[in-house]
């Protein structure tokens, strides 16, 4: 990696799990019934054919990890377990009286926090009771993410049962430094464990979750810990930045210094030899941040073209309604978004008077919905176009002017009315991503909101 495209194009940008990104919301437009009203168009458009996808958010954790930028809350008492999943499936049932007819489901997938932190029997008395009240698409996947330190052969049985065949759990480092340093020691021991129990039972997806630039890491960390991963041969890794943004998640990133995170080159060298290695022992790089071996489903949706990106990461196929529930999470109609309130005490409030707890969102206008296309084409496919009759065509000439720049250190090649991100641009989709986003051009923020690119 080029030293000084390194310090060129290192700057503060958005992840783009979403297009407007959550601080351009206009959340002055926005209402309950206005989201309603984009959630029931959706299910109507898209249920039959291609269902919907649920993202619960199962926020409680035994211990706080200092590099986590997700909503949590940190407690040892498992009697909250119960009054939560009641919670959720009361939110469940609030959106089910907006449907008419049984939602198809196409994609479930327990997020958190430590979905692990609950029982095996909580969780399939969650599950359960989302089953009961709906159908299956014919390919559906189901997906958790699991702690390696507190994931039970009961854990994975359970949700097997359930219909769950993929499972992701979150390594970070092996070096025990780096663990101590970010509050998360867990033994390779552990984690090889729960990778060849789920392998047992039969989950045919098993991922690891691998960060770099964490702080006190070296490139010989990332080394070292990929050798281990390939030992146990994961179907899917998500390699991706440790993001330091400690003035916007507080204590929770305060744990060490910020001279002891890597930073600019030394960073990106972490990325570039860990990508090397793991394309030498056979994974694929998927979109940014993803790599697969070609058994997988993420894999294969790259090959036919049905790659997908929203607030769960990458998926492998699309869904245009997601539905999140849960403290904080975020729901997608594709026409809108619309995120939960993320103290739980509230959360409870407002479901006991029977109203969806969202709390601010985005309803996209036509603008909107071009330029997510495009970026949706960028980060899924590393290539976009468009054409006169583009509604978005006027603003195309003001946007090439900003990539040619990109084109002259050879980050993507014009094709005709498109582009094409090179090998070498790969690495900065990020940054040709931000050249199509008119909001951000026409508001740079006061304070830094993103993490940096590189």
């Amino acid at each position: 990696m080029c030293k000084s495209l390194v310090n060129k194009y290192n700057v503060a940008g958005p992840r783009y799990t979403s297009y407007p990104t959550v601080p351009y919301w206009n959340v002055d437009t926005f209402s309950q019934k206005k989201w309603e009203s984009s959630i029931i168009q959706s299910f109507n458009e898209s249920n039959a054919q291609e269902g919907l996808s649920i993202y619960i958010h199962l926020p409680f954790c035994e211990s706080l990890c200092t590099f986590c930028g997700c909503h949590k809350r940190i407690t040892k008492r498992h009697e909250l377990e119960l009054p939560y999943i009641k919670a959720v499936l009361k939110e469940w049932q609030l959106y089910l009286k907006l449907f008419k007819g049984r939602p198809n489901i196409k994609e479930l997938h327990l997020g958190g926090g430590t979905p692990t932190f609950f029982s095996p029997e909580n969780l399939e008395f969650l599950i359960s009771e989302i089953l009961m009240t709906s159908n299956l698409a014919e390919d559906y996947e189901f997906s958790f993410e699991g702690h390696p330190n507190n994931t039970t052969k009961e854990h994975l049985q359970t949700l097997f049962n359930l219909g769950f065949r993929r499972v992701s759990y979150g390594v970070q480092d092996y070096n025990i430094d780096v663990q101590k340093a970010i509050h998360r020691v867990q033994p390779f021991e552990n984690v090889q464990k729960v990778t060849e129990l789920a392998r047992e039972i039969g989950y045919t997806s098993v991922g690891h979750d691998i960060i770099f630039g964490l702080p006190f890491q070296t490139k010989e960390d990332v080394i070292g810990t990929i050798m281990k991963t390939g030992m146990l041969k994961p179907n899917r890794i998500a390699f991706y930045s440790y993001a330091h943004v400690p003035w916007i998640k507080g204590n929770g990133q305060r744990g060490f210094r910020d001279e002891d995170v890597p930073k600019g080159e030394e960073k990106r060298e972490q990325y570039e030899t860990g990508k090397t290695m793991l394309q030498n022992i056979g994974y694929t790089e998927i979109g940014m941040d993803h790599f697969a071996l070609p058994n997988d489903s993420l894999y294969k949706s790259m090959i036919n073209k049905t790659l997908h990106r929203n607030f769960m990461g990458y998926t492998a196929s699309k869904t245009q309604a997601m539905i999140g529930l849960g403290v904080s999470s975020i729901s997608d109609s594709w026409y809108g978004f619309a995120q939960n309130v993320k103290s739980i005490e509230e959360y409870y409030h407002l479901l006991k008077e029977n109203i969806i707890p969202v709390f601010k969102g985005h309803i996209l206008n036509t603008e909107d919905l071009k330029i997510r296309k495009h970026i949706l084409n960028l980060m899924c496919n590393f290539k976009t176009h468009w054409d006169t009759e583009d509604l978005y065509f006027e603003e195309i000439p003001e946007i090439i002017i900003k990539l040619k720049e990109l084109e002259h250190d050879g980050l993507l090649a014009f094709v005709d009315n498109g582009l094409i991100v090179t090998e070498k641009g790969k690495p900065f989709i990020r940054n040709i991503s931000m050249a199509f986003d008119l909001l951000l051009q026409r508001k740079r923020p006061d304070s830094q909101l993103f993490s940096m690119t590189i």
